[in-house]
């Protein structure tokens, strides 16, 4: 089930607040969170929901052992159970493929179905283990209470990556109450409209850009293409972000921030410090630091940042592109730490924003092709090896309609902190427009218009 299907946006979640604020009892108002949770996994995975009950009861009983005498086999049992499950789901069919390649052999590929969310439910389960482990965060004794910060549907198909410590104490004594309902509500219609007006919009164009040949969409085209892409998988993955962070807000739950409009950044070290905040913290916080960080000496400190990025890449798919992808950024990462930092903070704002865009759009091009075909004609054609392309293609692609206008407007608004700016000054005027735009979202998506999730797939 998705945030934006009339199913959930006007039978699943209106029947699930009704039911869960009947009841005034905190342990009754989790188990009904539980209960609609799992209805809202089953709804999408009705055979993985009994896995992710598994891991929960798993995580359960051993965290409870390795809370009674910090027992570090146990922890390390624990370990690998979590990531043991995430590798066979997700990585087992890319593994046998690459060793097949490697070797020039032909092992049977095995075809799983990869669980929805399961790397980033993974992930919570794994931060909530090593935290009792340290002795951060006291081991949760009700299971459902546990399988509330795993599974709460909010956050369960695509985050943001709730540490258990964030809402330890909430999970049994948060407070409703009207003010945080209503900034929920509008938080999440923000998030519906940077769904529905702004990434489904700029998806189409990409897509249908790029399904042509690239003698075709040439380097005209391929700007725009990646552009749009840029802007898709922002407002699609923030918009999914804002909307869970809109829901857990109506229900008291206060989850940290996941985007801090990143691509106001002015160095690609500030973007990764706006951009999905809960996974570059979850990887800084039990991967990089344990390794040493930066108190280790150049050589260690150059294998750990590219160590933690291979591994960034690969959480994001079990795909070449998507480890070249991390490893782009490690390097990139790498090279402003060591010396293109202090130059770049010699040059105006204009020209470090328009450096740090251009490398980002470029590390868009790895993380969406699959092929080195891919790559390499969209590259080129970006580069006018493939000439300008033919221009006709914006008008057989429709690209000039009211639909990409809006998307355009609503970029310039919410891409900076102008959204936030108005909000400030003027909310009710600010209200209104999203009433609107709210009214607007809805209208497509009865419709029936272009509507990927792109994090899905993780």
């Amino acid at each position: 089930m998705e945030f934006t299907s009339l199913i959930f946006l006007f039978i699943f979640f209106p029947l699930f607040l009704l039911t869960y604020f009947i009841f005034k009892k905190r342990s009754i108002r989790n188990i009904i969170l539980f209960i609609f949770s799992l209805f809202f996994y089953a709804w999408g995975e009705p055979i993985y929901v009994f896995l992710v009950l598994f891991s929960i009861f798993v995580n359960y009983i051993l965290t409870k052992l390795i809370a009674k005498d910090k027992n570090k086999f146990i922890f390390i049992l624990t370990l690998i159970f979590d990531i043991g499950i995430l590798v066979i789901f997700k990585y087992v069919p890319f593994i046998v493929t690459s060793i097949n390649s490697l070797f020039k052999i032909n092992l049977p590929v095995p075809n799983i179905i990869l669980p929805i969310g399961i790397s980033f439910y993974t992930f919570q389960m794994l931060s909530y283990v090593i935290d009792v482990y340290r002795k951060k965060v006291k081991v949760q004794k009700n299971i459902i209470y546990l399988g509330c910060y795993i599974i709460a549907f909010p956050q369960l198909i695509a985050g943001p990556i709730v540490r258990y410590a964030t809402i330890e104490e909430e999970l049994d004594n948060r407070k409703e109450n009207m003010n945080d309902f209503t900034m929920g509500v509008r938080r999440f219609i923000v998030g519906l409209v940077k769904k529905i007006l702004i990434a489904n919009v700029m998806g189409l164009i990409t897509s249908e850009i790029l399904s042509q040949n690239a003698s075709v969409y040439g380097f005209v085209g391929s700007w725009v293409a990646i552009i749009c892409y840029s802007f898709q998988i922002l407002f699609d993955f923030s918009g999914y972000s804002d909307m869970a962070i809109g829901i857990g807000r109506m229900l008291g739950f206060h989850y940290l921030e996941n985007f801090d409009y990143p691509y106001i950044a002015q160095s690609i070290t500030d973007f990764w410090h706006r951009w999905h905040i809960s996974l570059s913290t979850f990887f800084r916080d039990y991967v990089y630091i344990p390794l040493g960080g930066n108190r280790v000496k150049m050589p260690r400190f150059i294998l750990n940042i590219l160590i933690v990025w291979g591994l960034t890449g690969l959480w994001h798919g079990a795909s070449v592109n998507f480890v070249l992808w991390g490893l782009y950024y490690g390097i990139i990462l790498l090279i402003e730490k060591l010396f293109l930092k202090k130059y770049l903070d010699k040059l105006p704002r204009l020209f470090r924003h328009i450096y740090t865009l251009v490398i980002i759009m470029f590390g868009w091009v790895l993380f969406r092709s699959l092929t080195f075909t891919e790559i390499t004609n969209i590259f080129s054609s970006m580069f006018m090896v493939n000439g300008l392309g033919n221009l006709n293609l914006f008008g057989y692609i429709n690209f000039f309609n009211f639909n990409t206008l809006l998307a355009f407007i609503l970029i310039i608004i919410f891409v900076s902190p102008i959204d936030k700016k108005l909000k400030e000054k003027h909310p009710v005027i600010f209200d209104i427009f999203l009433i609107i735009l709210f009214i607007l979202a809805i209208m497509e998506i009865i419709i029936g218009s272009y509507n990927p999730f792109i994090y899905f797939r993780f």
